[in-house]
This record gives structure tokens, C-alpha cells and sequence, in this order.
């Protein structure tokens, strides 16, 4: 997010803020010139507030690329860092997890390694139970489950994987305020969504996700 962002979300919630710095899409592999971004914007993160800070980095052979993490890492403290989905891109989870707990990552975000936290509910549930006994001091949240999380499938997510914490977009279309259209010209790419349909948060999916996850935990 923008400073503007965050600052306004910083004056409008009381829950943590945790930051993702991601200079595009795309892979994990990052140039020298996209890391000088990253450290910037962790850097304006923190000044603006940030509670906690987010990234992934990879070399090229699908592992975790400790050098650059270390050095993302020193930028962040003294903030609590999450590793983000790059974590589903990895060549083999279970290196990749005890290469994150060794760098002092407290959490990583993960579907599986699969299109969907739901269909990668096993590996997660073993993840889950490999981090255990060398963090003890940590909850199973250590995996909150993220991807393809709906009211519909967070129950089953949560009582599977035995995660304390799950992460999801609930969100809903909204139709734009606009009254007169352009229907010749879009602003982005052909895949894009709609010019005049915005994506929001839901609140009542929110309540909901968050009923849900209260009764199992």
C-alpha cells in the first residue's frame, strides 16, 4: 500500500497492520533495483505506522533466498515478519520451512503449496505439526491458511489443518457511482475486471468468517 493508505487505515482500526512489500507481480525472483525499493518502502512502512511487515524472496532454483531475506530482515527490526505466498512457489516446503524458522520469520502464509488452501489442507496440517517442536513458544497461527477461503470451506480449513489464524480477500463487486460510461475504453489489461465494478471489502462476510473461526477456536 501507499503511505496515504496505510495512514488512514492506521487512524481508522485498533487491530495490527501488517505491511506487504511487493515492488510488482509476478515471480519472487527480485533485480538489485527492486530490492533498493523494498528496503524503501519497508523503511516508509515504519514510519507511517506499520505493526508488522510482509515479503517472500526466492532465487531462481525455487528455494528461500537467505541472503536477501537476511538483509530485508535487518531493515525490518525491530517489527514481527511474515513470509508471504512465495512460500507456494518453494522446491520443497519442508527445507523451506526450517530455512524460515532458522532466519526468525514468525509466520508464513500458505495455501499448500496448492491452488487452494483447501486442497492443500494436508500439507499445511503437516507444516503445521513440523514447526512445532522447534517453536514452541509459537501458536499453530505460525500457518495461517490463505487462498480460495469462503464461509462455505473455513470450517473444514480450520478443524484440518488445526491453524489458529487463516487469511482472506472477503470481498464482494461493488457497482460504480458513475452515471455516464465509457464502454470503448478500459484502463487496464483485457483480464482486468470491469471499469465500473469495484472491489470492497465485505463486512457481513467478515462477521461471518469470523463467527465461524470463534465457534471451532
Amino acid at each position: 500500500p501507499r503511505p496515504g493508505l496505510l495512514q488512514v487505515v492506521k487512524q481508522c482500526v485498533r487491530v495490527p497492520v501488517f505491511v506487504m512489500i511487493r515492488p510488482r507481480g509476478g515471480d519472487f525472483l527480485y533485480s538489485d533495483r527492486e530490492v533498493e525499493v523494498m528496503k524503501a518502502d519497508i523503511r516508509l512502512a515504519k514510519l507511517h505506522g506499520a505493526d508488522g511487515l510482509v515479503f517472500g524472496a526466492l532465487t531462481e532454483d525455487g528455494r528461500i533466498d537467505t541472503e536477501l531475506c537476511t538483509a530485508l530482515l535487518a531493515v525490518c527490526r525491530p517489527l514481527p515478519v511474515t513470509f508471504h505466498r512465495a512460500f507456494d512457489m518453494v522446491h520443497d516446503p519442508v527445507v523451506a520451512l526450517e530455512t524460515l524458522i532458522s532466519l526468525g520469520f514468525e509466520r508464513v502464509l500458505t495455501s499448500g503449496c496448492d491452488s487452494s488452501a483447501l486442497e492443500g489442507l494436508s500439507l499445511i496440517k503437516r507444516l503445521a505439526e513440523q514447526v512445532m517442536p522447534s517453536m514452541l513458544y509459537v501458536t499453530q497461527g505460525f500457518f495461517p491458511p490463505g487462498g480460495g477461503i469462503t464461509e462455505r470451506n473455513l470450517q473444514r480449513i480450520l478443524e484440518g489443518s488445526t491453524a489458529s489464524e487463516f487469511h482472506c480477500s472477503a470481498r464482494s463487486a461493488r457497482d460504480s457511482g458513475m452515471k455516464f460510461r465509457n464502454p470503448n475504453v478500459a484502463m487496464g489489461a483485457s483480464f482486468s475486471a470491469p471499469e465500473y465494478s469495484i472491489k470492497v471489502a465485505d463486512v457481513a462476510k467478515v462477521r461471518t468468517l469470523n463467527a465461524i473461526a470463534k465457534n471451532i477456536l
